[in-house]
């Protein structure tokens, strides 16, 4: 009985924690039901103007353009980002050598410069290069990242490179190595991996913003900014609005959830 009532005060902090978390949620979902002046009442209660919110969201925003914009940045983002990322760790870690240490250690500084600091020769580089208003100008800065690349790197160093000299002597290339042998190793990684980057493309604000110059290309996040950016704010429609910019993140997470877990603590190791 004493075990079990020295539990209770963790219980109950787990469970506070655990409510404060989830409360955000939970109020942006209501809120999406809610009218506008329900939401600044601060409403907790689901309403019954969804359908009214979606038909003022809709026929107000092109949000048809900016899901499709946004899914083909995040999602050609991810697929590049995870083969550059994972050939570079690969190499880092499999043809070990002092000068890749230093380029490492290069790398991981380069981590420390905030993207600010680097946005405007970046927009100066692709406007030389006739790419501004382009999906590839929003691709092509991230699909090489020191974390990422680190990431890879870490992982396989728990790889065993036995295996990766068998296979040498066996006649198998490199490439196939790589195709064959590793990267099916090394699933949870690449699930660990891919959840960041969509993730991190999905939501990408800043960037987008200053490389797209209009709204021919915008994403949910420019969307969302372009609804607050009005004189009278629709809350309720802006809450709508955040809630399905908010849907592919949590279902790509919920789906490699267990993958990136182990992909995350396999990599630290």
């Amino acid at each position: 009985m004493t075990r079990t009532l020295r539990r209770v005060p963790g219980y109950l902090f787990l469970t506070v924690a655990a409510i404060l978390s989830v409360f955000p949620l939970y109020f942006m979902v209501v809120s999406a039901t809610n009218t506008s002046q329900d939401v600044l009442d601060s409403r907790l209660l689901p309403g019954s103007h969804l359908i009214e919110n979606f038909n003022t969201l809709v026929g107000s925003q092109d949000v048809g353009s900016a899901m499709s914009h946004s899914a083909v940045n995040a999602i050609a983002t991810t697929a590049l980002a995870l083969v550059v990322c994972s050939i570079a760790g690969y190499g880092f870690e499999v043809f070990h050598s002092r000068g890749k240490d230093t380029m490492m250690s290069i790398l991981l500084l380069a981590m420390m410069i905030p993207f600010a600091a680097t946005m405007i020769p970046l927009f100066q580089l692709f406007a030389e290069l006739d790419m501004v208003n382009s999906t590839f100008a929003v691709i092509l800065p991230a699909i090489s990242t020191p974390f990422l690349i680190l990431l890879f790197r870490q992982a396989s160093r728990s790889f065993p490179h036995e295996i990766i000299e068998a296979a040498r002597i066996d006649g198998l290339g490199e490439l196939s190595i790589f195709g064959r042998i590793y990267l099916p190793t090394m699933r949870s990684t690449y699930a660990a991996a891919a959840v960041i980057t969509f993730m991190t493309a999905w939501n990408n604000f800043l960037w987008p913003k200053v490389i797209l110059v209009n709204n021919d290309y915008q994403t949910m996040p420019m969307l969302i900014s372009n609804i607050r950016a009005g004189y009278v704010t629709d809350y309720g429609m802006l809450m709508l609005a955040v809630l399905l910019a908010s849907l592919p993140a949590v279902v790509v997470f919920l789906l490699l959830q267990r993958s990136f877990a182990n992909g995350i603590t396999g990599a630290i190791k």
